[in-house]
């Protein structure tokens, strides 16, 4: 599925973490002591890569969660079909389509022709950056 594990104790933010099934960049992490026999918490807070929706997560310091891992690659955009982007990857000349970015830097940019920078995290293709 593309995830790796690592501990809510290790978490910094700027790290990327899977909550609810959605890969999310963390953006905020506060950890409380409790008690004289309880276990460290940490209360984090990541917005969705993809639905930039602010997601929270309270766990112990010491459980498991996932981390997504992210591909890099580079693309050009061959067509704009409105909502959808058909997009050839200039490593391996494959074709796709791929949702146009919601963020109003990136839009603007789009036209075909233009070289992106995407992200494959967990089989779905976001556009980070527009040449």
């Amino acid at each position: 599925m593309g995830v790796n594990y690592t501990t809510v104790g290790e978490l910094k933010e700027g790290n990327y973490i899977v909550i609810d099934g959605e890969p999310c960049r963390v953006v905020e992490i506060q950890k409380a002591k409790t008690g004289k026999h309880g276990a460290a918490k940490a209360n984090v807070v990541a917005i969705s890569i993809f639905t930039g929706a602010k997601k929270t997560l309270m766990a112990p310091v010491d459980q498991q969660v996932e981390v997504p891992i992210i591909e890099k690659h580079v693309g050009q955009i061959l067509a704009d079909t409105g909502d959808k982007l058909q997009v050839m990857d200039l490593n391996t000349y494959e074709t796709f389509e791929m949702e146009r970015p919601k963020e109003e830097d990136l839009a603007s940019k789009i036209r075909p022709g233009a070289e992106i920078e995407y992200w494959t995290i967990m089989g779905r293709n976001k556009i980070v950056r527009v040449k």
